[in-house]
């Protein structure tokens, strides 16, 4: 089978073909009914072009910055925790960032350190929940800002809604010789997935290195959960407090409120994410996309606005930065292509949603993402949120 693929789509199917099941699981998630997630994708399909066909720019320029740092094209790595898909995990995602152009966020939640990601790619975000104790926080903050991560994104959009109509995988807290044995037959099902660890001469890391204690050892990833759901959520006082110690870019992921968009700014927040935690959260949230446009107007140029969520195509980024977003975050399409071909299953994402934001930007007669306002596409009657 050649490795290429074509679209996120045949990487999303190589990738459930390779895995085992529960890791495939994993990756796909949703919560509750799985509304949320299914109108991340389903909106993107509502919304219209009406392309051009003379005076069309011969040159397009997909450039931009986001929280100070230059990328090539709009489209950014978002955090996501434990990497169980491939042996090198986040650093092969940060390598295929780096080598296009792009930036990293990493999760606290990582199988891989921050500085061995960011020794793969500078232009790293180093992402945090609010978990533990404003000590532990900042010592997490240290490490990170002494490993020379440019950002730092802080993640508010979780409920811990973890019921699933489908159910939901299942995943050992560790690997032991009875978790071995008892996960054998659904790994041997998937020889390829399991010979590459095997070449590699490890096990997935269940672990969470990044929130390791100072002289001790790092916790399982449900160890890190449990401390996350024990600690009370934060006040903006609490978000005000972080940003400070911080001190440098603040990206507050999660808003859908105009509300807590400009309560985030007032915080300290120098980026915003318009997402819904990729249909993690509370379900029937509706499609990041939806409330984008009321978010962005309401925060104007005072903060850079990304959008996270349901990003599967070129298109599909050309659509949110028309509706206000400097940049998207994608989360599910660049594992699919880690799942598939590692390193270059990441690239070849990147270079797909490359090859289609050129296409939309040359079929809307535009010569920079810059150029992209609302009027480039058809919103239906009905099909905007504002909260």
């Amino acid at each position: 089978m050649a490795k290429w693929f074509e679209t996120v789509a045949e990487a999303q199917r190589r990738a459930k073909r390779r895995l085992p099941g529960p890791v495939y699981s994993s990756l796909l998630a949703g919560s509750e009914k799985g509304v949320t997630y299914d109108d991340n994708l389903d909106a993107f399909s509502q919304l219209e072009f009406a392309p051009r066909i003379a005076e069309l720019s011969a040159e397009r320029d997909q450039s931009t910055s986001v929280m100070g740092v230059d990328i090539s094209l709009p489209v950014i790595i978002s955090p996501t925790g434990v990497q169980a898909v491939h042996p090198e995990g986040e650093v092969a995602v940060a390598r295929a960032a780096a080598n296009r152009g792009t930036a990293m966020g990493l999760s606290s939640f990582a199988s891989r350190s921050v500085e061995d990601v960011i020794a793969a790619n500078p232009n790293t975000f180093f992402q945090v929940y609010w978990t533990g104790s404003r000590e532990v926080i900042e010592q997490r903050l240290e490490r990170a800002r002494a490993a020379g991560a440019k950002g730092l994104i802080l993640t508010l959009d979780w409920t811990f809604s973890y019921g699933r109509d489908w159910g939901s995988p299942k995943i050992p807290e560790r690997l032991s010789l009875k978790t071995a044995i008892e996960f054998a037959p659904m790994a041997l099902s998937r020889p390829a997935w399991l010979l590459s660890f095997a070449k590699s001469l490890s096990l997935p890391d269940l672990t969470t290195p990044n929130l390791t204690p100072p002289g001790g050892t790092a916790p399982t990833f449900f160890g890190a959960y449990g401390e996350w759901m024990q600690t009370a959520p934060p006040s903006w006082k609490d978000i005000a407090w972080l940003a400070e110690k911080w001190g440098g870019p603040l990206m507050v992921k999660g808003v859908s409120r105009v509300d807590d968009a400009k309560k985030a700014v007032d915080s300290g927040a120098t980026a915003l994410s318009v997402s819904n935690h990729g249909g993690n959260n509370l379900d029937t949230t509706p499609a990041a996309i939806r409330y984008l446009p009321s978010v962005a107007q309401a925060v104007g140029d005072k903060v850079d606005v990304v959008l996270d969520g349901g990003i599967r195509r070129g298109g599909d980024v050309v659509k949110a930065l028309a509706l206000g977003a400097k940049a998207v975050m994608i989360g599910r399409a660049y594992l699919w292509g880690l799942a598939t071909n590692g390193q270059g299953g990441v690239e070849n994402v990147l270079d797909l949603m490359r090859g289609g934001i050129d296409s939309a930007l040359l079929g809307l007669g535009k010569s920079s993402v810059k150029e992209l306002s609302m009027d480039d596409v058809h919103i239906p009657d009905g099909f905007l949120r504002s909260f």
